[in-house]
């Protein structure tokens, strides 16, 4: 019975924050404010455009980075200690995650992703 409640008061009080504002403060809405606003230009073409591969090439790259320094750097700060305590296999274990990363950078290579013209 206590988790039910939790969860009772956790989605009202999502929605009652959610939708504070709108409760609660002025609207006034008029041509210009509800107006498409795109980095202070008119909007050109449609919205449902098609993205390139390039696009998520680049994420994936961000991806690649993010996951590397994630786990890399926690594991290079203990790393004297993981030797001694499992000898070689953190030294091991990180080799096979570089590599699969690796694999992820020539994958992105192959693609063109990191021709930035």
């Amino acid at each position: 019975m206590p988790i039910f409640f939790l969860i009772t008061l956790a989605i009202l009080l999502g929605l009652i924050l959610s939708n504070l504002s709108k409760w609660m403060g002025p609207s006034r809405p008029n041509a210009i404010k509800t107006f498409v606003y795109e980095s202070g230009m008119d909007p050109v073409g449609s919205a449902h455009e098609r993205f390139s591969v390039k696009f998520y090439l680049v994420a994936m790259l961000f991806i690649l980075f993010d996951i590397e320094v994630v786990f890399m750097y926690p594991w290079a700060v203990q790393y004297s200690q993981l030797l001694e305590q499992y000898g070689m296999f953190p030294f091991i274990e990180m080799l096979v995650f570089i590599t699969i990363l690796f694999v992820g950078y020539i994958y992105v290579y192959k693609k063109g992703g990191l021709k930035w013209s």
